[in-house]
């Protein structure tokens, strides 16, 4: 098991310079199959490339306030290749290790054409620590610089003194080349000023945004628009995608292994088996003749949208529906949606993973550890997934997002568990099933106050390995990936189950008194319908993340 160790003293005073990016993942990349551009380096945004740079020399440093008190440190890229420009200056917080990146660019485009790249006519002082009485390094100096008209600028300059930084420091970069971004994650602030990570603010399979990987220091909270800018790609977003042999050595090196709780009475299948035990497909009206449902869900309604006229049931039998309930670990399998995002720099592989069942809620009140919530939280038919976002400049895994119900969370590859090299670890909570970096107990509702629905996750020997997939949609591969029926399923994998969620609270309250009762039944009735639903839910291609971001 690998996991990225403690770093109280990655950030000390005075550290030498250049420091690279501290986290490495487990094993060396793969060397990728060949073919088109994927990993190649660089990506042509359309006249200006762009390279990615994960070497840092350390500007400045504070070692108090950001996330956990522990500080932020601001750095700018080394080791630029020639020819390419700083765009911006990275930051992070000090309560984890060092691990990200920025891009710099070069332009490529005709002499006929206006420069993608053009120096500042000046700079502007954001903001200064000078008067400060703060841990920190030594003063430090944020600009921003002045772009010429028809140019923007994508990031900042930081210095240790008040001169302003030399105008060959830094590039702006045309405005058809740039696209409005958002604020995304705090990194630090001191006395009302702020330091955030910034996203582009359209975000999908067909938004052009390219993320730069640099910082935006503001005056305030994270108001906009920003002071900044970030890259667009009119390059189109596909080519810098990989293709089928890549896809297949991107899921062998990084496909995850999903622990389910030991407890766990609930567990997936592939949809095919789920198919062919006995599955039935009702429509409305005629719910006296359910249908079975044929391989592949051939016979399955095509499109349109969830509009109570079909659904999945479980076999109609009492043994057999139980048995199906259970899942078959042995034939599930992950299916795969893999699709560009910022603007095709990255990659995104959603795995999706099917449970003909979710069981049952239980909850956590102050020192009542365990309360069963009866047939809260029930449902048939539950899907899961996690997504790989992998660089599409040099193949790397960045980043793994966990679904959690109606949410969920990207965690960096630095704070994830690894094992068999660079496969990531998911733990899957008892019996809702949600994907999380690490075991243990997470609470929904308030956890801070100890009450809330328990999701519980534990290493045991039932393990769902996702190098077992099958690839179901990749749309930029256009008719090399045939996408099976079922997923253009678009109605209920369930039907709605018919209990009284106010007799099963009450049940659940009959232990509780006073204050622990009132707090825990607004807890409970202010949870998503994801948690607590009735019904089953829809397929992977109606939720939003299949043509969005997930978050």
């Amino acid at each position: 098991m690998f996991l990225a160790k403690p770093t109280e003293n990655l950030f000390k005073k005075n550290q030498a310079l250049p420091i690279e990016t501290t986290f490495k993942l487990p094993a060396a990349t793969p060397v990728w199959p060949p073919g088109g551009s994927f990993a190649n380096g660089i990506i042509d945004l359309g006249g200006l490339l762009v390279s990615q740079i994960s070497a840092f020399n350390k500007v400045w440093a504070s070692h108090e306030g950001g996330p956990d008190n522990q500080g932020a440190t601001l750095f700018e890229p080394t080791r630029i290749p020639q020819g390419f420009f700083m765009l911006g200056s990275y930051s992070q917080p000090n309560n984890k290790p060092l691990f990200g990146w920025v891009l710099v660019a070069k332009d490529v485009c005709s002499s006929t054409t206006k420069s993608t790249l053009k120096q500042p006519l000046d700079y502007t002082l954001v903001w200064n620590s000078a008067s400060l009485k703060i841990n920190q390094d030594s003063p430090a100096y944020i600009w921003l610089p002045t772009a010429p008209d028809g140019y923007k600028s994508v990031g900042h300059v930081v210095t240790t003194t008040p001169s302003k930084p030399s105008l060959d420091k830094i590039r702006c970069v045309r405005s058809d080349l740039t696209e409005q971004c958002e604020t995304y994650s705090w990194i630090w602030g001191s006395n009302g000023f702020n330091v955030f990570d910034v996203r582009p603010s359209n975000r999908g399979t067909q938004a052009s945004g390219v993320r730069v990987g640099a910082f935006v220091a503001q005056n305030g909270g994270s108001t906009s628009p920003l002071s900044i800018a970030c890259l667009k790609n009119i390059n189109g977003n596909t080519k810098p995608m990989p293709n089928l042999q890549q896809i297949e050595a991107i899921v062998k090196a990084y496909s995850p292994s999903i622990y389910l709780h030991p407890d766990e009475g609930y567990l997936p299948s592939s949809v095919n088996w789920f198919f062919s035990n006995g599955a039935l497909l009702y429509k409305k009206g005629q719910e006296s003749t359910p249908l079975s449902i044929a391989p592949n869900g051939t016979n399955l309604p095509q499109g349109g949208n969830n509009d109570g006229a079909y659904w999945l049931d479980l076999p109609a039998e009492n043994a057999n529906k139980e048995r199906v309930k259970k899942g078959d670990l042995p034939s599930s399998k992950a299916y795969i949606h893999v699709k560009p995002m910022l603007g095709g720099t990255f990659t995104d592989i959603a795995m999706w993973v099917f449970y003909p069942f979710n069981g049952p809620a239980r909850a956590k009140v102050k020192f009542i550890n365990t309360i069963k919530l009866g047939r809260m939280g029930e449902h048939v038919g539950d899907w899961e997934h996690v997504t790989l976002r992998v660089s599409n400049l040099n193949g790397e895994l960045w980043q793994v997002y966990f679904s959690q119900h109606n949410r969920g969370s990207w965690i960096e590859a630095s704070q994830i568990e690894f094992q068999s090299s660079n496969k990531p670890v998911v733990y899957s909570s008892l019996h809702g099933h949600a994907s999380y970096p690490h075991a243990g107990l997470n609470l929904l509702g308030n956890e801070g106050n100890g009450i809330g629905i328990r999701d519980d996750s534990a290493k045991s020997g039932l393990v769902m390995d996702m190098e077992a997939y099958e690839l179901v949609s990749a749309e930029y591969l256009g008719s090399v990936v045939i996408e099976p029926p079922w997923l253009n399923f678009f109605r209920a994998w369930g039907p709605k189950i018919d209990y009284d969620i106010e007799n099963e609270l009450k049940n659940a309250e009959k232990i509780l008194f006073g204050k622990l009762k009132r707090e825990f039944d607004n807890i409970v009735r202010a949870l998503p319908s994801e948690v607590l639903r009735e019904e089953g839910p829809t397929g992977p291609k109606v939720k939003n993340n299949w043509s969005g971001d997930e978050v």
